[in-house]
């Protein structure tokens, strides 16, 4: 990827979902750590990824990475782990993330839904 789209979220995002898409982990991973300016977007992106390619165990450790940043998941953040949840069938990581999930996001409907189906 050109040095100049390396650091802007909006191409760095669809190349990730693109990489992952094609399951290509490791340059997605590789072009997510090069970015110097990461955000939500391309938190979820990352994570979103990672759901696609079963490997739903990451999308956790990259919760924890946002969080050690500063990054404050939002209700896309909060559905894509969800389903990660739903996916892997374990119910232990469920409950982490229902007591994680702020209560204004818990009452979108979107969340509510994969709630729903996450049982």
């Amino acid at each position: 990827m050109p040095e100049n789209y390396r650091n802007d979220n909006v191409v760095l995002s669809s190349a990730l979902h693109m990489l992952m898409k094609f399951g290509d982990i490791q340059n997605a991973e590789r072009i997510f750590r090069s970015n110097k300016k990461k955000d939500i977007i391309t938190y979820n992106a990352l994570i979103n990824g990672y759901n696609l390619n079963d490997e739903s165990s990451k999308c956790f450790k990259i919760l924890e990475e946002m969080r050690h940043e500063g990054i404050v998941p939002n209700d896309i953040t909060w559905n894509i782990l969800i389903g990660a949840c739903s996916q892997i069938g374990m119910i232990h990581r469920c409950e982490y993330i229902i007591d994680r999930i702020p209560l204004d996001i818990q009452n979108k409907r979107q969340i509510q839904n994969s709630l729903i189906d996450m049982r």
